[in-house]
């Protein structure tokens, strides 16, 4: 099992500290994300600016950096993190950067405004390719990523983490990846997108199952919290096939080339996390192959799309 972070071993490493609190696992998600605008962008036709592609992905890195890094920050100050006694490190449960004494508030707060600015200029530099359609579009990805954990809103406390999840990294990313190479809105970013999107949605639920008695006690009413851990069985399993039965959709509807059922060499990771999560959805200890299963699982999934649209056509 992974440690936890040790104010002993980062203390003196601040480059390591400052990368380790953006949960650099994650990130991940991000990269596929963009990488799936670029693959739409591709193949209708657009040759590929490898600055501008670069800038992108860097850009969803640090977006979804900054949102981590934020998020650490709001659960430290509600009390989940800290009285999260179930977490699964690295998988729920924070960074654990605070909680440790590596990181203090203050630096947390720091770390996710600088991530943000970082953001926001990247995006004004990639306003250049994108122009206006991007603008609306990173507005909206921004305010959502803040919206996420923001106090004041808290999208995830209430109910709405799923959508906002889903939408970042299955519609937004890709929509913007393809914009600032094709220069306009299209859809295909869209029918690509969207089972990704429901495959970070129940990442996301997933997740919350260790966490969940902590996140009661802070007031986070996110759906296991609201369903309870049984019954939010059901509305994983469903938003997990959902994300295998959209690919196939759009393939019928000649939205997507057959390549794309590629991603159906995902599902026996998503079988082995559904198998654990249905026996052992009280006993937050024995979910963690569930949970590695469910990241790779999501990541394999991304991959398969832009493969299978890369190779297609």
């Amino acid at each position: 099992m992974p440690r936890e972070p040790d104010s002993t071993d980062l203390g003196r490493r601040p480059l390591l500290r400052l990368l380790i609190a953006t949960r650099p696992t994650f990130l991940l998600l991000a990269l596929v994300a963009a990488g799936i605008g670029l693959a739409t962008a591709h193949v209708s036709g657009v040759t590929l600016d490898p600055l501008w592609a670069t800038l992108t992905m860097i850009g969803a890195v640090t977006l979804h950096a900054a949102a981590n890094v934020h998020n650490d920050l709001a659960d430290d100050l509600n009390g989940s993190d800290a009285a999260n006694h179930d977490r699964q490190f690295p998988f729920t449960g924070g960074s654990r950067m605070i909680q440790s004494g590596v990181m203090t508030r203050r630096a947390t707060r720091l770390l996710a405004r600088g991530l943000y600015a970082l953001t926001i200029g990247i995006g004004l530099i990639l306003l250049i390719p994108g122009g206006w359609p991007l603008l609306a579009l990173g507005i909206g990805g921004l305010l959502m990523a803040w919206a996420y954990s923001a106090p004041t809103v808290s999208l995830n406390a209430r109910g709405l983490g799923e959508i906002a999840v889903g939408t970042g990294f299955g519609i937004v990313m890709p929509l913007g990846a393809d914009i600032v190479q094709r220069g306009e809105l299209h859809i295909l970013p869209v029918f690509a997108g969207a089972g990704f999107a429901l495959m970070t949605a129940s990442l996301l639920l997933i997740n919350q199952f260790p966490d969940v008695t902590a996140d009661r006690l802070a007031g986070k009413r996110h759906w296991v919290v609201r369903l309870g851990r049984r019954r939010a069985r059901w509305a994983w399993l469903a938003t997990t096939a959902a994300a295998f039965l959209v690919p196939a959709l759009f393939v019928v509807l000649g939205q997507l080339p057959v390549a794309a059922l590629a991603v159906l060499a995902a599902l026996p990771l998503s079988l082995i996390a559904g198998r654990d999560l249905w026996l052992h959805h009280a006993t937050p200890e024995h979910l963690r192959r569930a949970l590695a299963a469910t990241v790779a699982a999501t990541l394999l999934y991304g991959c398969l799309i832009i493969a299978g649209l890369v190779f297609a056509w």
